[in-house]
């Protein structure tokens, strides 16, 4: 069985806002995409057109439909990857030791030349974070993209998950979380952040920030200064643009 590392030098992870997540899968397509022309063995899709087709994702979004005690009811995005946790079962479930945990960095990986597709990390993971990949025989899961953090050939602003990258929305934030001092670590303190299922004891690395209530968003009325026209007669392109169409 694999031993996790007693400490690790820094916590990288995910800070992801729910408030922000509208659910679009850029993340996961960007992920998909990256990790099928990358780092490991690609991520593959079976029968991917036919009737019964079957793939592999590290990340993938989750929709429900909640009801706070007070307000309306609001639609929560919630993407779930693997979390990095610090006392990974995961890692010391696995009879072979290609699942472990860096000292360096905190980031779990694969070692798929090692995995033998027992899928005992995946009955062991809480989360349902890991996947076998039907093509190679093997454990997949998100690895931070640790292929692209580390490569001084990309950009520095391209040295983060593909999926941090590619949000539209800004909903993922990536950094040290070990660093109370860390933007990631700031924004959790901030918003009030959250482990999920924090009663599985498995401490991990990533967190999430809750949902704002909605019905703040309706406290602006219709009649206030910020719902008026700010002219009474339209002037320049706008003038043009009305008579225009009051003439068809």
């Amino acid at each position: 069985m694999t031993q996790l590392p007693e400490t690790t030098d820094k916590k990288l992870g995910l800070v992801i806002d729910l408030d922000t997540c509208v659910g679009c899968h850029a993340c996961v397509t960007a992920c998909k995409g990256w990790n099928t022309e990358n780092y490991g063995a690609p991520l593959s899709d079976m029968d991917a057109y036919g009737k019964d087709p079957v793939g592999s994702f590290l990340n993938r979004i989750h929709s429900f439909e909640v009801q706070p005690e007070n307000g309306p009811a609001q639609t929560i995005h919630f993407p779930k990857s693997c979390l990095h946790c610090d006392d990974a079962p995961c890692v010391t479930v696995c009879p072979t030791g290609a699942s472990y945990k860096r000292r360096e960095d905190g980031i779990v990986l694969v070692n798929e030349d090692a995995c033998i597709g027992c899928g005992l990390c995946a009955w062991a993971c809480p989360y349902g974070a890991r996947e076998l990949d039907q093509a190679e025989g093997v454990m997949k899961k998100c690895t931070l993209c640790v292929d692209r953090i580390y490569n001084e050939n990309l950009e520095e602003v391209d040295r983060v998950p593909a999926c941090v990258r590619t949000c539209p929305a800004g909903a993922r934030h990536f950094g040290d979380l070990g660093d109370p001092d860390s933007d990631v670590s700031r924004l959790v303190a901030e918003r009030g952040g959250f482990d999920l299922m924090p009663e599985q004891g498995t401490k991990p690395v990533n967190k999430y920030l809750p949902p704002r209530p909605k019905d703040k968003l309706a406290e602006v009325s219709a009649s206030s200064d910020t719902m008026q026209p700010v002219a009474e007669t339209p002037k320049g392109f706008l003038r043009w643009l009305d008579k225009a169409l009051e003439a068809l």
